[in-house]
């Protein structure tokens, strides 16, 4: 199936928490050849801090106005109510975008927002280019689609409300199910035995067969990934996912805050409170930017379980709030006091 010229192709990028949708992301951004992006971020939490490192970019081609977030909100379950408007409000710019980009939540199935392009008022305007998830290399090698698995089993053990095994492993098989390429990311934290273990994993979960592109700091080659023409709705019914006879589904699985913490001294030593949250505490993923004593520029922090990346992304300027906040985000039944006091120090 080919794109029609006259609409505007859509890359839908899935994946789950911290598997490094942002990191390739930006790098299309700045390795786009002149094209004109838009991005669409869906963030799961109550600040935006995905869509902040996007726009810090700075990049001419994907100015901040092209740049939407849809924050606090799984986009698979308010796609009429969000995602419509969004690609509205995309659309109306002058001058116009050559490719959106649809950057997921880590919770969000991606069939349910690839099946809002075949409504009549949409179809007519965009079309989904391709599906791309997105996996954590590292975390496969290890055997684990999610940073703790044992944290979530003791979940599944606890609540009965729980109608499948394991609602982790289903929303990862439902991404692989719907995709059409997978990012093996953080390829350079892997061995060679530790990445055919990443593929093998990949390919038990995957319900059909799929090219799978290893990547570091989401270096990809953005030919690879945009200009892929495939019409992805007209194709929908052909990838079969979990969720195929549900209306919706719920998070009720998962829990999400934000905490104001003081400007620090020592980013090591706040990376390493991070760690002890998420080995103490179930924590999946935490992000945020962070004030430093005495320093210009802005910390950005991102961990995914105990593995914490950080650096000045960029100065801070006079419309900044220069309040330090993480995003946390873990299982359902987080002890937040608990994490408060770790990462307050």
């Amino acid at each position: 199936m080919t794109t029609s010229v006259s609409r505007v192709p859509c890359t839908v990028v899935t994946g789950f928490l911290g598997a490094g949708k942002t990191t390739l992301i930006r790098h299309l951004l700045e390795n786009a050849g002149g094209k004109r992006l838009a991005i669409i971020v869906n963030e799961f939490g109550d600040i935006g801090i995905d869509g902040e490192i996007l726009k810090g970019c700075g990049i001419d081609t994907c100015p901040e106005e092209n740049i939407v977030e849809l924050a606090n909100g799984c986009i698979c379950c308010t796609v009429a109510d969000d995602f419509v408007p969004a690609l509205d409000q995309i659309l109306s710019l002058t001058p116009k975008v050559d490719h959106i980009l649809i950057e997921t939540s880590g919770l969000a199935l991606p069939k349910p927002l690839v099946q809002a392009f075949q409504w009549p008022t949409v179809k007519s305007r965009v079309t989904v280019d391709g599906v791309i998830a997105v996996v954590d290399g590292p975390a496969l090698a290890e055997g684990r689609v999610a940073n703790d698995m044992d944290a979530l089993q003791a979940q599944r053990a606890q609540d009965e409300t729980l109608d499948h095994d394991d609602p982790v492993e289903e929303v990862f098989e439902d991404q692989l199910a719907c995709a059409d390429l997978i990012i093996l990311s953080k390829s350079d934290l892997m061995d060679a035995a530790g990445s055919a273990r990443a593929k093998a994993i990949i390919g038990e979960h995957a319900a059909r067969a799929v090219k799978i592109v290893p990547a570091s700091q989401g270096k990809v080659d953005p030919s690879v990934l945009l200009g892929l023409g495939l019409a992805v709705e007209d194709d929908i019914e052909n990838r079969k996912t979990h969720h195929d006879d549900e209306l919706d589904h719920e998070h009720d699985d998962f829990d999400s805050f934000v905490i104001d913490i003081p400007s620090i001294a020592n980013p090591d030593e706040l990376a390493l409170r991070v760690a002890t949250a998420a080995e103490e505490e179930n924590v999946l993923r935490v992000k945020g930017f962070v004030e430093v004593g005495g320093k210009p520029m802005r910390l950005l922090l991102q961990a995914v379980g105990p593995r914490v990346n950080h650096y000045y992304d960029r100065a801070w300027t006079a419309e900044d709030d220069r309040r330090s906040r993480l995003v946390v985000i873990g299982l359902k039944g987080l002890n937040r006091p608990a994490i408060e006091r770790i990462l307050a120090g």
